[in-house]
């Protein structure tokens, strides 16, 4: 039987990478993304549905899940890719856009896998895959908000994989790198307004490393490759590292106590006083 996955955040990126590669590899897709109206080359492939899924919208989560089981027979895989990065300093950050970093990263994942959790256990089967980030284990300035949301889906999907593991229902974690998206451009909302003077020196250092973090980092194809591998994997293993960067960085936070490594994050934003 042909496999189904669900994508969110399939408009570009590393979300539109995953459904072409899963499409590739003879898989059924379900590509979500907030505007589907407006997508011109997912739909031209055989085995997708293209539909609207927002994950500030609940009605459009339930509806997304419920077209894709109408279209495809039933669900085996979600992969939980749609978010944004959200930068500045806290004291310039409005409290609406705090709370939207949240919405989007945190409590949209959560609820788009509440929908898919009741066809999974009924199935005794499936696998959620939530796209992680080497920030989600390691922060960078400027990145409270961003970092906050992805430490937190670190968290859940750590506990999620014990709760779900009776069942049958597999839970991984894809951390990557740095990935030659958007993310510096409408996937980045950056707080700056107005500008307070003592940040601005951050902000200017803060601002030079994230542009070649993506200009420089993986192709999304590549990433796409490990959400892929994470969701064949039938093993137990929770976490994969994304990316050569990933895995460089990751193996230096794990090597290296906290005094080291954060000290050596101030030195390369040139933060000491």
């Amino acid at each position: 039987m042909t496999q189904t996955v669900l994508i969110t955040g399939t408009s570009s990126g590393l979300g539109r990478a995953t459904a072409e590669l899963f499409q590739a590899k003879g898989w059924n897709v379900v590509a979500t993304m907030r505007h589907p109206e407006a997508e011109t080359e997912l739909t031209r492939l055989g085995n997708t549905l293209v539909t609207r899924l927002d994950v500030e919208d609940p009605a459009s989560i339930t509806a997304a899940v419920q077209a894709g089981r109408d279209r495809f027979g039933r669900l085996d895989a979600l992969v939980n890719n749609a978010g944004y990065g959200a930068y500045g300093p806290l004291e310039s950050t409005p409290m609406a856009k705090i709370r939207r970093q949240f919405e989007v990263n945190v409590f949209g994942l959560l609820a788009t896998t509440q929908a898919v959790l009741p066809h999974f256990r009924e199935q005794r089967s499936g696998v959620i895959v939530n796209i992680s980030s080497i920030g989600g284990r390691m922060a960078f300035p400027l990145g409270t908000l961003y970092h906050g949301a992805k430490f937190a889906v670190e968290g859940l999907s750590e506990s999620l994989a014990y709760e779900m593991a009776p069942l049958g229902v597999r839970v991984k974690l894809v951390e990557p790198g740095g990935i030659r998206t958007d993310f510096g451009g409408r996937s980045l909302d950056f707080s700056n307004e107005p500008p307070i003077a003592d940040y601005q020196p951050t902000v200017g250092r803060v601002l030079d490393v994230l542009g070649p973090l993506t200009a420089e980092g993986s192709a999304p194809s590549d990433i796409a490759e490990v959400v892929f591998t994470a969701v064949n994997d039938d093993s137990s293993r929770l976490r994969y590292e994304a990316g050569a960067d990933a895995v460089q960085v990751l193996a230096a936070r794990r090597a290296t106590d906290d005094a080291a490594f954060l000290a050596g994050i101030r030195s390369q934003f040139s933060l000491d006083a």
